[in-house]
């Protein structure tokens, strides 16, 4: 989509500080980090959120999976613990149209997330 923030940073149009990509999925470090590690993992391909994933994405979710797992290695936070998080709407506070993960660590979270 021509308006899509991450698809302009797929397209290199926008920059970021990328961590790991795969052939449909890439990772960067988000701007507005909530956690000393906190890094966005997002398809490749224009898929609006989670809420829209559907059979003929086939393997986007998986791929965005491992990609996560890559990052928490390059990161070193594998063996402390990680949060993988989807935002899917605006009572969630998802501020990009785009499916997107979040990979969050580096510091004991809290629960209930506040």
């Amino acid at each position: 989509m021509s308006d899509c923030v991450f698809c302009k940073i797929v397209a290199g149009a926008i920059p970021a500080e990328p961590v790991a990509q795969s052939d449909t999925a890439f990772a960067f470090y988000d701007i507005a980090p909530q956690a000393p590690v906190h890094v966005l993992v997002i398809p490749k391909q224009h898929i609006t959120s989670a809420d829209e994933v559907a059979s003929s994405h086939g393997g986007v979710v998986d791929d965005l999976i491992l990609l996560a797992q890559e990052v928490v290695e390059l990161e070193g936070i594998r063996e402390s613990g990680y949060r993988l998080v989807f935002n899917v709407g605006p009572d969630a506070q998802m501020s990009v149209a785009h499916l997107h993960m979040h990979v969050l660590g580096g510091r004991r979270m809290e629960w209930p997330p506040g």
